[in-house]
């Protein structure tokens, strides 16, 4: 009965470390930092895609501006092309202003969503730190918990099969049914298997039964032992 119990405590451990449940909340944790990531990269993108379309068409009128500036200055053109050339000059110098403004803009629109994104990778850190931390640490208790069930199971066949077969199988199927282990001891009147109190008439029959003798609990049915 009492390597049983232990057994299930133990079984019962495993599942439930405090570790477990830290990882647990860690992970919730994460996963919302995660979900607030992707949202800001999916809010980068246009914005990104825009200042990169931007910049290249800046790159463009500069490189035009400078083609031009060159021409003007070693042209012996007409009065008339020398005219178009430098209206074309002024035209490509005020798009390049409208340029630069939007470009300027899109930046200023950029550089913080790009540091909400680096601000939310800052926080998540620790927590994927403490997250591996805490698989390795429940991989080693788990390891340790399962050597222990071994010895524990080792042991318990080792009672098991020092019990009288008659008990053993009353035992068996007592445990079958109520799961834990199928014996019982009363304490106070009370089975501490089912925490139950024994009926008037049930707690003095368990009483008066001889020694080499043991009842059923009457609601979970484990065996009763003094």
């Amino acid at each position: 009965m009492e390597v049983d119990r232990w057994i299930d405590r133990v079984s019962s451990q495993k599942t439930h470390l405090p570790e477990i449940t830290e990882l647990a909340t860690l992970e919730s944790d994460l996963r919302g930092l995660l979900k607030d990531l992707h949202a800001a990269e999916a809010g980068l993108v246009p914005v990104k895609s825009d200042f990169e379309s931007v910049s290249r068409e800046s790159a463009r009128l500069k490189g035009r501006a400078s083609d031009l500036d060159a021409t003007l200055a070693a042209s012996t053109a007409n009065a008339r092309e020398l005219t178009a050339l430098q209206s074309e000059l002024t035209h490509v110098r005020e798009l390049l202003a409208t340029s630069e403004d939007r470009e300027l803009e899109l930046l200023l629109e950029l550089e913080p969503r790009e540091e909400d994104i680096e601000s939310i990778k800052r926080r998540a850190q620790p927590g994927v730190a403490r997250r591996s931390e805490l698989i390795d640490v429940i991989a080693q208790l788990q390891a340790t918990l399962d050597e222990e069930l071994v010895s524990l199971r080792g042991d318990r066949e080792e009672r098991h099969e020092a019990v009288p077969m008659a008990l053993r199988s009353r035992y068996d199927v007592a445990m079958t049914r109520a799961g834990t282990s199928g014996a019982a001891q009363v304490v106070e009147g009370r089975c501490d298997g089912c925490r139950l109190a024994l009926a008037p008439l049930d707690f003095d029959r368990f009483k008066a039964q001889a020694l080499d003798t043991f009842m059923d609990c009457p609601e979970c049915g484990r065996v009763l032992l003094p």
